[in-house]
């Protein structure tokens, strides 16, 4: 099947493939919240019937959770599965948005035009680069060029609590040659990029308790302890003056930078004041000594993502608090054990809590950091793919955000898993005002065809 046809259908139909995407950008499928449940099994409903309008038999399979949806072409070639997750995170804080962030819009800015809306570039716009392939594809030729599963989740910015026992369980039906997962970025504004390691992820919830209920400072300050002053001393502890984490056996499992991705890195030329400039920082803050690609890819890290006790409303409230909370997240490379950090962490805290505090814990997902093989012709295939698409040349590299689905593929499914995407680091996903460059958006739709081409090309 030749792919020029398919390509000038991809430019035809970019308005019509943009509003598909602005009608689901409209859902609020927001996975953390129970109250957006409905909403979340809305988008599920929405993706199935649009895939069974391309000719998939799709279908939404019900989990504890929010359900999966699942499609098969069925077809001659390469047995190929693309992922991807159509929960969005929460837009808190509301006011921070330029505009509702579920009434999504084509937006003019000095860079070009961007759709701006929750879930445009994480991960629903991403995934929608994919679906628009296929539909170019069947289009022009009737059928796919390749045996195509497609398995969209519903979890993925909750912890992904169902995944693990839905892969577990549909093992025969979703194991294919290769997979494909379109939930990172490019490097730079026009380098594609192809990711070859990502770091883990561990997250605690903390709640410091001290007296059993909110006191008058005036009355109690001086006498009674206050569990947020406990709780900053636990935080400011948790790195050293050279930025190094830590918690005991922290850095067991993190391997060295070898001398060979060293050099490749480097010759990526990545320029850290721009990058922290765009953001409004000047200066790396991470290990002392260490490469800022090699701080973002490579290295283990430790955030505080969010802190709070006490009066936070407007005005002011001279209160001393009952409790103080943390939410605590750590990046995790190598063969660390998040298990074993997690066990590590929580007792570092309960031997700093002084008479009178105790401490609650919550654990927010616990996954080992990834490494893809480049082994698979398909790396090789979309590599030059993605090269014949973008300005420059596609490369391999790093990523320092953590999917764990690409490791299930490998652990569950024993398949090797490819992921390719086509965001901005300036996307602000997961933060207010979030967008998707519409050329992004077109290309990555023209990448995906291209890349098909090249996985079946070969075999007919």
């Amino acid at each position: 099947m030749t792919l020029d046809p398919v390509l000038a259908r991809i430019d035809a139909d970019l308005p019509h493939a943009t509003d598909r995407l602005l009608d689901l950008l409209r859902i609020p499928s927001i996975s953390t919240d129970p109250a957006y449940k409905d909403k979340c099994d809305q988008a599920a409903d929405w993706l199935v019937a649009d895939l069974q309008s391309i000719g998939f038999n799709a279908s939404k399979r019900p989990t504890p959770g929010h359900p999966m949806v699942v499609a098969h072409s069925g077809g001659d070639g390469p047995h190929i599965l693309f992922y991807g997750h159509y929960d969005v995170q929460p837009v808190d804080p509301l006011n921070l948005w330029d505009r509702d962030p579920f009434d999504p819009q084509i937006e003019d800015t000095a860079n070009g035009k961007v759709i701006r809306g929750r879930g445009s570039s994480d991960d629903k716009g991403q995934l929608m680069t994919f679906v628009e392939a296929c539909r170019a594809w069947k289009a022009e030729h009737g059928k796919l060029p390749a045996n195509i599963t497609i398995f969209f989740e519903g979890e993925e910015e909750s912890g992904s609590p169902s995944l693990t026992p839905f892969m577990e369980g549909n093992a025969d039906e979703l194991t294919a040659d290769i997979a494909l997962i379109c939930d990172t970025g490019l490097y730079g504004d026009s380098t594609p990029a192809i990711i070859t390691q990502l770091r883990g992820l561990l997250g605690e919830e903390l709640t410091i308790t001290g007296p059993n209920k909110d006191l008058h400072s005036g009355m109690y300050g001086g006498l009674a302890m206050n569990p947020a002053r406990v709780l900053a001393r636990i935080i400011a502890s948790l790195h050293d003056d050279t930025g190094r984490i830590t918690v005991p056996d922290f850095y067991d499992g993190v391997p060295e930078l070898s001398n060979e991705l060293a050099a490749a890195w480097d010759d990526l030329k990545f320029d850290e004041k721009h990058f922290l400039g765009e953001v409004g920082l000047s200066e790396p803050a991470g290990e002392q000594g260490r490469r800022p690609l090699e701080m973002l890819w490579s290295r283990p890290t430790c955030e505080v993502n969010g802190m709070w006790s006490g009066y936070t409303g407007d005005g002011f409230k001279t209160v001393l608090p009952s409790e103080a909370h943390a939410k605590i997240s750590f990046r995790l490379v190598g063969t660390q054990d998040p298990l074993k950090i997690r066990e590590n962490f929580r007792k570092m805290v309960q031997d700093m809590l002084p008479p009178d505090c105790s401490a609650a814990f919550s654990d927010h997902g616990a996954s080992a950091a990834g490494q893809m093989t480049t082994t698979h012709p398909a790396f090789d295939q979309a590599r030059k793919a993605l090269s014949d698409e973008w300005p420059n040349a596609a490369a391999y590299v790093g990523c320092g955000g953590s999917i764990p689905i690409a490791g299930h593929f490998k652990d569950i499914l024993n398949m090797d898993a490819m992921l390719i995407g086509f965001g901005k680091d300036d996307d602000q996903i997961h933060s207010p005002n979030e967008k998707y460059d519409l050329s992004s958006f077109h290309k990555g739709i023209r990448s995906w065809a291209r890349i098909l081409h090249a996985m079946t090309d070969s075999t007919e």
